[in-house]
Parts: C-alpha cells; structure tokens; sequence
C-alpha cells in the first residue's frame, strides 16, 4: 500500500515519525510520505528533520519513506514559490491542502495548486472542471481520502476528476493510528465515492507513478 499524505508531531498528528511509519510497516505498507502541514513559518525546520528520519526509517524498516509537505493556508498566489522552495529544501512530495468543505480555506487554491504542477491536491471540496482539467493537463493527482469531515465531497470530485481524465490517489491524511489504511476502508472510500472495488489498483499505479517520477 502507498499513501502520500500524512501526518506526526511536527504538526497535528499525535505520533513521533519513527512510531507512524513501523505502524505503517506493520499494516503491510510499501511506501508512506510524511507530509507534515507546512507554510513559510517552518519549512526550513520541518523538512530537514523529515529527511534526515526519513532516510533512517527506509534503510531499517524496510518500507519507503518520502519526506514531503503538506502546503496549507498558503495565500494561493504564493502555493508555486512556496512548493518550489520546499523542493529545494529535499521535500520528495508536495501536497497543497485543498479547498475542503470541512474548513475555511483561502478561494483559489485549488485553482492556483494545479497550475503549480504540485504532486497531489488533496481533499479539494468542490472540485471544479477547470481545476480538473488543467490538473489532468499537468499531471496533478487528485486526493481521494478516509479523513473526516473531508471526505464528504469524494463522490463529487472522483466524478469531476473522472470526467476530465484527472487521475485519482487515494491517501489518508493520518493523524494517529487508527487512520492507517485497512482493507475494509478502502473498500468503504471506494464505495462511498462511488468507484468500482477494483479501482483501488488503478490509484496505486497513480501513486507509484509520482514515487517514480521523483527517480526513487
């Protein structure tokens, strides 16, 4: 299993790197991204601690760990250089927390995380067919996700996203323990979202692709 949105410590999550990703390990997971929330406040303390862990947890658990970030609140027109200097700081995944019906976030960050070529905007809400389509034009993944309170639009964005040849992953945004992915909840996303059980494979691949296109 590959999930590229998570979280620890070093944000909101309630578990140290090393505990989320053998807790990972042990539910059977081949890759997981930390991708604690991240804005111009602490991407230069945050990243360099993820991948120095990062590469330790890889090397003793036998399970890929991507350090990553997760761009949240970041004033949309800002979402580009914001992702690029986090690139530049060794984040491997770039994820832009969407425009999600569960909080407030800023208007057009969809809109302006897709045109920034980032690798997953996740929980997006109202997913537009604009933001579908320039995603599918850049090779944007489009977030799928078991979180409350944002997954309440999965069936609205897989529709959207399906529609204009967007490609789907499917990610938890985990918090604690019980978030991690099991196989009856990716049969119970898949089916509140209105996709095929078999659809979960196609969301790998779609995931895999981004852990290829990073040369890992």
């Amino acid at each position: 299993m590959i999930d590229l949105h998570t979280h620890t410590f070093f944000s909101d999550g309630v578990l140290c790197p090393s505990e989320l990703v053998y807790r990972a390990k042990y539910k059977g997971y081949t890759v997981i991204a930390l991708t604690d929330h991240i804005d111009y406040s602490n991407m230069e303390i945050v990243i360099p601690s993820i991948i120095k862990v990062a590469k330790m947890l890889t090397e003793n658990y036998d399970i890929l760990v991507l350090p990553g970030a997760e761009l949240t609140y970041i004033p949309p027109k800002l979402i580009k250089d914001a992702a690029d200097k986090c690139r530049k700081l060794g984040a491997e995944i770039i994820v832009v927390h969407g425009e999600t019906v569960a909080e407030t976030v800023p208007p057009k960050t969809n809109i302006c995380a897709v045109e920034a070529g980032v690798d997953v905007l996740a929980h997006p809400g109202h997913l537009s067919e604009e933001e579908a389509g320039i995603a599918a034009e850049n090779n944007v993944k489009i977030e799928i996700t078991s979180r409350r309170g944002h997954k309440a639009t999965n069936k609205e964005v897989a529709e959207i996203a399906l529609k204009k040849k967007a490609k789907l992953v499917l990610n938890t945004d985990s918090h604690d323990p019980d978030n991690l992915l099991t196989k009856e909840l990716i049969e119970q996303v898949l089916s509140d979202a209105g996709l095929p059980a078999n659809y979960y494979g196609i969301m790998q691949r779609n995931s895999a692709e981004i852990v290829r296109s990073k040369g890992i």
